[in-house]
């Protein structure tokens, strides 16, 4: 089994050595990751300029980009054979509910999967990396679970939160749908030396859904959070109107575009 590792918080992050190493009972391993922290950087491509691939004395590959970079580059060029599963982090610090949209932890894990490999994303719910060896097991138990169902003959995205505790505390996986988040906080207005005006993002708000069945709900009862993603976008239950809109400037009766072919 051919094993693809890469991360967000870059090649020397303690999370992808542990990710690497609970991958390597699998089979061979390559890992390919940011050069540096790229937290936040979703699902971007370098397109103004040229990248570099070096080793580090680690073995590991790092890249002059974003996550999303490293497995585009690993999937399309670098690599000799297609692996049979990407797997992303283990990040630090939680990439749960509308997370999700901004996270290179999970864009790597769905890089991969829009190519057709199965791909997970694992992060630890709190930063500091704390019990990392527990997550560790659970990346490790979650995967022998999917090639033991026979789940890697196709394309999954998981999404896989692990609350911050020692693995006898850790309560069993459960799948999950995304919660919900407040408005971000207000950004940080502040000034650097010579006097201009700066700005820093505010911080993630607080929870809004976090009711039972969300990944928040769940990794606050300590359990591990696992909910599967999709990429489509697009917004079923809203075609009609828009249709009719159309209709009204056209002066003819617009109908979906290949709606009877939308996955639900």
């Amino acid at each position: 089994m051919r094993i693809l590792v890469s991360n967000d918080d870059g090649y020397l992050a303690p999370g992808i050595a542990a990710l690497a190493s609970a991958m390597r009972r699998f089979g061979d391993v390559t890992v390919i990751a940011p050069e540096q922290n790229c937290s936040g950087a979703s699902n971007s491509l370098t397109l103004t300029r040229p990248l570099t691939v070096a080793r580090a004395p680690n073995g590991f590959l790092f890249v002059n980009g974003t996550p999303t970079d490293c497995v585009h580059i690993a999937l399309t060029g670098l690599l000799e054979a297609r692996p049979d599963l990407v797997v992303s982090g283990i990040n630090n610090g939680q990439n749960m509910g509308d997370d999700t949209i901004y996270s290179g932890t999970v864009a790597a894990a769905m890089e991969g999967y829009l190519f057709g490999v199965p791909s997970i994303a694992f992060s630890q719910v709190d930063k500091g990396f704390e019990h990392l060896d527990a997550a560790g097991d659970v990346a490790a138990a979650i995967v022998e679970r999917l090639i033991a169902a026979g789940a890697l003959d196709h394309a999954w995205l998981l999404n896989v939160n692990i609350p911050n505790l020692a693995r006898e505390a850790l309560g069993e996986p459960v799948c999950t749908r995304l919660g919900k988040r407040h408005q971000s906080e207000p950004v940080v207005r502040s000034a650097n030396p010579r006097g201009e005006t700066i700005y820093w993002v505010g911080g993630a708000g607080e929870a809004r859904d976090a009711g039972p069945g969300t990944d928040f709900h769940a990794t606050a009862a300590g359990r591990v959070s696992v909910t599967p993603l999709q990429i489509d976008l697009t917004n079923v239950a809203k075609m009609g109107d828009v249709a009719g809109w159309l209709g009204t400037m056209t002066g003819t009766a617009a109908t979906p575009a290949s709606a009877g072919h939308v996955r639900r």
